[in-house]
């Protein structure tokens, strides 16, 4: 058996796990690309922090004509967290025929708030045969877990989930998103006001892909495809989080007044056709010294059941499932395959290539 021949697509806090992953599951690293200049022409070992691999980070405008090149066996996209801004990245692997999964929160589900764009990559890719899909924390935290417990139970009536993580720990991009550092009127216009419109609004947004969806907006559509239900109604509502006294924030580089923004808890309702509700809060912010990440869920309903996960590794549990669902990416069929359609994720005991069809 060959080793498995992976791409890093993102060179920053998150590949540094990802990519030793990949070499302590048995494969290798043959490409690396990246935007940030400081970044472009260092060995990825020196991002590693280990010897280095012989692996060049390189521009990311390179990238579609190196992967067409090098022809890997999958590229790793650990970047941005909305689908408009990964989809150069993934039309590159697209267009190239390779195989691509991204941490971009909003690819777990991507077709309840970006058809348009997902559509675009689940018909170049099939015109290629590579497969496109999203993974990450909530594939199983917020997405299997809950599911595999859904399957013990006689009834539902409620799913409530609340899970929160510290900004910190993502890269800028993340910590923008989530408001961190604005004041609350700056807040309010440019995160909530997004969220204070029709539905009907809400749907052409969507159609134009010009939506902004909390994490869990993506998550809801996941749970209710896995579990067999039937989407009437979706709304969102995204608030800030505040702390009595400043907080210093290295990814932002900033320190964050007293009483502004921290963050934000967004909360998303769905309703289904069958009478089950899924509710589930993200609480994404600057934590304060004494604050920790937590994955707290509870169905309601006959029994009623509940796990809370308390500090777990967000950061960590994210890159291994990223690694680990390689050979799931590899083996699904051509075209965006969201992965509440591939196997439970697995402990990858055996060199990936063990697990990829032969």
């Amino acid at each position: 058996m060959s080793k498995l021949r992976i791409a890093q697509y993102g060179c920053g806090k998150m590949s540094r796990y990802s990519m030793r992953y990949v070499y302590e599951k048995g494969a290798e690293i043959v490409a690396a690309f990246d935007m940030n200049p400081a970044v472009i022409g260092r060995d990825i070992g020196a991002i590693m922090g280990c010897e280095n691999k012989g692996v060049i980070v390189q521009a990311a405008s390179e990238a579609e004509k190196v992967l067409a090149q090098v022809k890997p066996d999958a590229c790793l996209i650990t970047t941005m967290s909305l689908i408009r801004d990964v989809k150069d990245a993934l039309m590159a692997c697209a267009r190239s025929g390779v195989n691509a999964i991204t941490i971009c929160e909003e690819a777990i589900f991507p077709a309840n708030s970006s058809p348009a764009i997902t559509r675009e990559l689940d018909e170049t890719a099939k015109k290629t045969g590579c497969t496109i899909c999203g993974t990450g924390y909530q594939d199983v935290f917020w997405g299997n877990l809950i599911a595999t417990l859904a399957g013990a139970m006689h009834t539902i009536k409620k799913i409530r989930g609340k899970s929160s993580y510290n900004v910190e720990d993502y890269g800028i991009a993340l910590a923008k998103a989530h408001g961190a550092g604005l004041d609350i009127a700056a807040f309010e216009k440019e995160i909530a006001a997004a969220d204070n419109i029709p539905e009907t609004e809400r749907a052409a947004l969507i159609e134009k892909g010009e939506f902004l969806p909390s994490y869990m907006w993506n998550v809801n559509g996941w749970l209710a495809a896995r579990l067999g239900l039937t989407v009437k109604s979706q709304v969102q509502k995204c608030v800030p989080m505040t702390h009595s006294a400043e907080l210093k924030s290295e990814t932002l580089g900033m320190t964050i007044p007293a009483g502004h923004a921290t963050g934000m808890s967004a909360v998303v309702t769905t309703e289904t056709q069958e009478g089950i509700t899924i509710e589930s809060e993200c609480i994404g912010k600057v934590y304060a010294p004494d604050e920790v990440d937590r994955n707290d869920w509870t169905l309601m309903g006959e029994p009623d059941t509940q796990v809370v996960i308390t500090r777990p590794s967000t950061v960590e549990l994210t890159c291994a499932t990223l690694v680990n669902r390689i050979p799931d990416l590899i083996n699904a069929a051509p075209g965006y395959v969201t992965t509440d359609q591939m196997p439970v994720n697995s402990y990858r005991v055996k060199p990936l290539d063990y697990y990829v069809k032969k």
